[in-house]
């Protein structure tokens, strides 16, 4: 009897040891591999991340490496905890259109979790980049006052433009590769010299690359509000 108590007091022991010890074994994989985290496109300069975490949902441990971009498309409430940490703390709410640069070449790597705790989907579209800085040089866009300069340091120069029905805005030249983010969708025209006018219809959070050396006047052709993002990379 005394050995058959023995042997069951060390399963019961495994059994409640197990979730423990699986919980302080829980790994991390690549943000490109992150759940929620989906890579919509890559060239030899970014790779493309649409991020759309539904309320109640996390994005299970990843790490972060290079340096990124980001743009909140829908307000949210998250959560973050570190690998290793029992801390878990609740940042600044994600607010509509806020771009945000983060340089993991400096500050190191970071593994996180996060948790969207609100009531709405946590969408952002991230670009990492996967060159080195100094190769390019973007347009300053000084003579086109409808693109309000939102960030400019070693990686990248970016501008946000408002358009309201009707309104335009001024040629500029765009003189490095880049990409334009929608947070408020459309009805666009682009001029481009020696081409006729040429009509989009822009989606919230959609993204289109643009390659250096073209240059281009947006008019709001349609009845709503339009906000974009550009970005010209270095």
């Amino acid at each position: 009897m005394k050995v058959v108590l023995r042997a069951s007091l060390v399963v019961l022991v495994c059994i409640f040891a197990a979730p423990a010890t699986a919980q302080d074994e829980e790994v991390a994989v690549p943000i490109v591999k992150a759940p929620y985290h989906l890579p919509v496109f890559t060239n030899e300069y970014v790779t493309v991340l649409k991020i759309d975490i539904p309320p109640g949902r996390n994005t299970g441990y990843h790490t972060h490496t290079e340096d990124s971009v980001s743009v909140n498309i829908v307000p949210a409430d998250m959560t973050n905890q570190n690998l290793g940490s029992s801390e878990v703390t609740r940042g600044e709410r994600a607010q509509r259109g806020r771009a945000n640069y983060t340089s993991y070449s400096k500050g190191g790597p970071r593994t996180h979790k996060a948790t969207n705790v609100g009531s709405t989907p946590f969408h952002n579209v991230s670009f990492l980049f996967r060159n080195r800085p100094g190769r390019f040089t973007p347009s300053a866009r000084t003579e086109a006052p409808g693109y309000l300069q939102i960030m400019d340091n070693e990686r990248v120069r970016g501008w946000r433009l408002v358009l309201e029905p009707g309104q335009s805005a001024l040629a500029i030249s765009q003189t490095a590769p880049g990409i334009r983010i929608v947070v408020d969708g459309g009805e666009l025209a682009e001029s481009v010299p020696g081409s006729a006018d040429r009509g989009w219809t822009l989606r919230n959070g959609e993204f289109y690359w643009q390659e250096a050396g073209v240059t281009r006047a947006l008019r709001n052709i349609g009845t709503t509000r339009i906000e974009i993002v550009e970005f010209e990379l270095k």
